[in-house]
């Protein structure tokens, strides 16, 4: 019995030993030499590459694609239509007849006007043969006159005067008058501005009579398109007319077309210039001509705001700064050294590099 109880005692330390001894190997790892730690980060570090290539700036847009050149069609003057000679959506040259309008008022004001001049000119002789009297007044000796009689002579001689200079007024604008109307006249049979493709205001009524100024129309080319699009006020100043674009139809993942910045607006659009938000800017970009692109379709574009060929680049990951200086993580030979560096143009994803590594350096991030 003794026995018993001794071997259990005997077996019980030892097992309570054996989990001592390993529950502190296990607090206590053995540490690793400086070389072994050095190879371990080394090969759990990122490493890139430097290279040599092409950099370039990209600012990303998005638009809808609108027709570059839309002539609109006012009506000349209010009246009756006499006839269309065009339907819509139907293709038309420079000085092909659109409408006829009725001119017959127009006529009729042209020849009330020319009648009234002719009248105001038979009374303004009338009333200079009335001013000049028997011939022989005009030669009364001097002193025959009296006083009286003399003021009332130079009385009506200056309202004479005065007469004549309001029919010279009158004519005149009477005159712009006849001149506006008869311009008008010539219009009545409306001729097509520009080449393209008509379209009534609203196709679904086609007008039988129209007021001065009214739309009517547009006539479109369908041969130039553009993408208008906004920018941001951290971009606008990277944008210049001139710059290539690359453009995709959002419609048509394999269509892609050329477009170049023809305009960039130099005002907030309207709304976004006040707040706490970025101002919005306005860029016009033309685009090539395509069978496939009409107007409305939703584009993406990819402006290209600066290039530099053989840049020696790293990315810009890889690149980090304490204030004004600029370093990377360089693998040596000897290990990992921070490199100091001069870097020029940036991008989302490389960073040129133009003083502190060459091409074929190896940074690592760790």
């Amino acid at each position: 019995m003794r026995k018993k109880k001794f071997w259990i005692l005997l077996a019980t330390g030892i097992a309570v030993c054996g989990i001592s001894t390993f529950l502190y190997i296990a607090s206590h790892p053995k540490a690793p030499n400086r070389a072994d730690a050095d190879a371990a980060a080394a090969m759990n570090a990122l490493q890139f590459k430097v290279t040599k290539e092409d950099l370039t700036n990209n600012v990303e847009v998005k638009g809808k694609s609108s027709y570059e050149k839309e002539t609109r069609v006012y009506a000349p003057f209010g009246g009756e239509i006499k006839s269309w000679q065009m339907a819509d959506g139907a293709q038309v040259k420079k000085g092909q007849l659109l409408f006829e309008l009725d001119a017959t008022p127009l006529r009729s004001e042209i020849a009330s006007l020319q009648t009234t001049l002719r009248k105001q000119k038979l009374e303004a002789d009338l009333a200079k043969f009335k001013a000049a009297g028997p011939a022989g007044d005009t030669a009364l000796p001097a002193g025959a006159v009296g006083e009286d009689d003399a003021r009332t002579r130079f009385a009506a001689a200056e309202e004479r005067k005065i007469q004549e200079q309001l029919s010279e007024v009158n004519d005149e604008s009477i005159q712009l008058q006849l001149a506006k109307k008869q311009e008008k006249v010539e219009q009545a049979a409306f001729l097509a501005p520009e080449d393209g493709i008509f379209l009534f205001e609203d196709s679904a009524k086609i007008p039988k009579s129209v007021e001065e100024s009214e739309r009517i129309g547009k006539i479109v080319d369908l041969t130039k398109l553009q993408l208008v699009c906004t920018v941001g006020e951290f971009d606008v100043f990277r944008i210049k007319p001139g710059m290539p674009v690359q453009v995709k139809v959002d419609a048509l993942k394999q269509k892609k077309l050329q477009g170049k910045v023809e305009k960039v607006s130099k005002f907030a659009k309207a709304g976004t210039e006040q707040g706490t938000a970025a101002a919005q800017f306005e860029v016009t970009i033309s685009l090539e001509p395509d069978e496939q692109l009409i107007a409305g379709l939703s584009l993406s574009g990819t402006i290209e705001t600066e290039k530099k060929a053989g840049a020696v680049v790293v990315p810009t990951l890889a690149v980090m700064h304490e204030k004004d200086v600029y370093y990377v993580m360089l693998q040596t030979a000897q290990g990992v050294e921070r490199r100091e560096i001069e870097i020029g143009m940036e991008t989302p994803e490389k960073t040129e590099v133009l003083k502190g590594l060459q091409d074929g350096d190896t940074v690592v991030l760790q």
